[in-house]
């Protein structure tokens, strides 16, 4: 069983929670998945079933899309409301919350929230939090696609971003350029690349048998596909001489993936990772 399912992960689950589901339904140990979702978030999580598991490093930076809701006049530890609070203060109304969306489309820098896991010096930065040790989070610069406001008395607002990108940051952003404190209050992933929200299952439709596995060539769509019919040299590991444009590759055979392959030199092409 190999494959990429797409899950419509529920609330209330770690996205490892969701591996150690799939694996007792499944019966199989190999299983992973690419762009955690907080445990109170909702939506598009792409899991790697068997052979699939071995593409996990040749993702590109998927973008995303998000559905978010946020609250004023509250700081929190985490950016969101789940977590500690640190400060309260006199809630300033938006008055047009679509003109403050807009000032953040484009390139910008992100501060993480604490509770996140980015290392820095070896330790996430949860692991500094849930310690009260102080540590400088880093700088991140994250793109927004597009952003728009869908309900303005709720704050909810949908945005397409950089893969990266922390939407419980953009809230305590949007909030800060208002003179409030915010955080995230819902959070629902519509999008990962091209998959969305109708392209996903539930666990219970995998309970019961209602899903499919995709193949592993719709999540490499991103390299150039070369179709070969005699495999030997490349089951074997072995340099091939190919005749394109591009300098890494995805070698396929009968439709299925087979190989990642990158230029040495001239037409020589050796295997970076076989997919078989």
């Amino acid at each position: 069983m190999d494959g990429i399912l797409l899950i419509n992960k529920e609330t209330g689950m770690t996205s490892h929670d969701v591996v150690n589901k799939l694996r007792k339904i499944l019966h199989i140990k190999r299983i992973g998945h690419s762009g955690t979702l907080d445990p109170q978030a909702s939506g598009v999580l792409l899991v790697m079933v068997g052979k699939a598991c071995k593409v996990l490093p040749f993702l590109e930076d998927t973008d995303k899309e998000y559905i978010a809701k946020m609250v004023l006049g509250k700081k929190t530890i985490s950016d969101d409301i789940w977590e500690e609070v640190l400060e309260e203060k006199q809630v300033t109304p938006i008055s047009d919350f679509q003109s403050v969306l807009d000032t953040f489309k484009g390139e910008i820098k992100q501060l993480p929230p604490m509770i996140s896991s980015i290392k820095v010096n070896g330790k996430k930065l949860y692991e500094y939090a849930r310690a009260n040790q102080e540590v400088e989070r880093p700088v991140r610069t994250v793109t927004i696609y597009d952003i728009e406001a869908l309900d303005e008395k709720e704050l909810c607002f949908r945005v397409s971003c950089s893969s990266g990108t922390y939407v419980r940051s953009l809230c305590h952003d949007i909030a800060e350029k208002t003179n409030n404190f915010g955080c995230m209050s819902s959070l629902i992933r519509t999008k990962v690349g091209r998959f969305t929200l109708e392209d996903c299952v539930t666990i219970k439709d995998v309970e019961e048998g209602n899903y499919i596995l995709h193949p592993v060539k719709e999540v490499l769509s991103h390299y150039k596909e070369i179709k070969i019919s005699d495999t030997k040299d490349v089951v074997n590991g072995r340099k091939v001489h190919l005749n394109c444009e591009a300098d890494e590759v995805l070698l396929t055979h009968q439709e299925e993936a087979l190989a990642i392959y990158r230029r040495e030199h001239g037409d020589v092409f050796g295997c970076v990772r076989g997919l078989w």
